[in-house]
């Protein structure tokens, strides 16, 4: 289809929705194919025009595809892809999309379902900050309807071979029934799914001994999930048609992934930076000392200065966690904290009480308020 969904609707890039909206309606108006039977080519323009406006019509649709073109809307070839929309797959879809847009006034056409879509899913997903930064491969088991091997997920005895359905005699194979109220108003005609046959226009006459007619079982299969590095508590995952079954051949839901981020032992997360700290005696803060800390991918010497602050922050660059988008890594922070002894000896105390009124142990603070004392807290190292 042209990959430029303004000219198909023959508007411009920044038309308003009701631009878009009105453009629509007259589009689908002249390639409607109940104004144009037999005509392969209007069918087509009118599924480009159907197709057109289900994406300009979502702002956040259009923002991807003004952004990023047909790549921002995923592989499924059309509609909202990629974003949680439905896309348009068949002609029915275009015709439930067009009686939306003109309040029911387009063609009607019986929809008889292959049974009940099978429900979505939903599962946690523990990380560990060292599995964020990395990226991960992980196996989760889930529990859930899956499609009964016996009869092919068709809940009929014999499966695709069978020829065990007969037409539900309540609804004559529509899948549908109406009630017909009469009032002082008028009649008003109700259209809902058969109840005996779930709106599919069939029963099943021999029903499958496994799945008792159904065309599920209960089951559990081990999903693997490639995780990208840089996710973040909340984010999640979705995998198509991992979710339960569907009855008696319905469409199978989707798995939605959701992740967890475990606490961690030395770091605390912030972003695409991670915070980690470190005690030193006052001796060490006096006069200086080497450390050795934690990262995401081993170990590392760390040289701290001699009269280092309580407070002070020092930066190793690029040892955080990777930006989702591919844009570069944060930080490991390294909050310095200086350690005041609790329980002196006498010995001890006499040698802090020589020291107590030296000129260098005098507190001498930086204004806290002054741009020079805020960027001197975060210093650069290299380990």
């Amino acid at each position: 289809m042209p990959s430029d969904y303004y000219d198909v609707l023959g508007v411009d890039s920044d038309a308003s929705q009701d631009e878009i909206k009105k453009a629509y309606r007259k589009k689908a108006m002249q390639y409607h194919p109940d104004r144009n039977p037999d005509d392969p080519e209007a069918e087509q323009k009118f599924k480009q025009a159907s197709e057109a406006y289900d994406v300009l019509s979502d702002p956040q649709t259009r923002k991807r595809y003004d952004r990023y073109g047909e790549a921002g809307l995923g592989q499924d070839g059309g509609g909202r892809r990629g974003g949680g929309g439905r896309g348009f797959h068949d002609i029915e879809d275009i015709f439930s999309a067009f009686d939306d847009i003109f309040g029911g006034g387009g063609r009607r056409r019986s929809r008889r379902q292959r049974g009940r879509p099978g429900s979505d899913l939903r599962v946690s997903l523990p990380l560990t900050l060292e599995e964020i930064a990395e990226g991960a491969e992980k196996s989760i088991k889930v529990r859930k309807f899956m499609e009964c091997e016996t009869c092919d997920g068709t809940g009929a005895e014999g499966g695709m071979a069978g020829e065990n359905y007969v037409m539900c005699p309540k609804c004559d194979g529509t899948g549908e029934v109406r009630e017909v109220s009469r009032s002082v108003f008028g009649q008003f005609v109700n259209v809902q799914a058969c109840p005996q046959c779930n709106g599919e226009g069939r029963i099943v006459e021999n029903p499958c001994d496994d799945c008792g007619g159904e065309g599920r079982v209960e089951g559990e299969e081990t999903i693997t999930v490639n995780v990208p590095a840089g996710v973040m508590e909340g984010n999640y995952l979705t995998i198509s048609d991992a979710g339960n079954a569907g009855t008696r051949g319905g469409v199978t839901g989707d798995l939605r992934i959701e992740i967890e981020e475990e606490p961690h032992d030395d770091f605390v997360r912030d972003g695409l930076d991670i915070y980690h700290d470190v005690y030193l005696s006052f001796p060490e803060a006096a006069l200086g000392t080497e450390v050795e800390v934690p990262t995401l991918d081993g170990r590392a010497r760390l040289e701290v200065e001699p009269g280092v602050q309580a407070g002070k922050i020092l930066r190793m660059r690029n040892r955080g966690i990777p930006d989702l988008e591919g844009a570069g890594k944060g930080d490991q922070m390294i909050r310095i904290h200086v350690w005041t002894p609790q329980d002196l000896d006498g010995e001890e105390r006499e040698m802090l009480e020589e020291l107590r009124d030296h000129d260098h142990f005098q507190p001498e603070p930086e204004d806290p308020n002054t741009e020079k004392s805020f960027f001197s807290r975060v210093s650069d190292v290299f380990s």
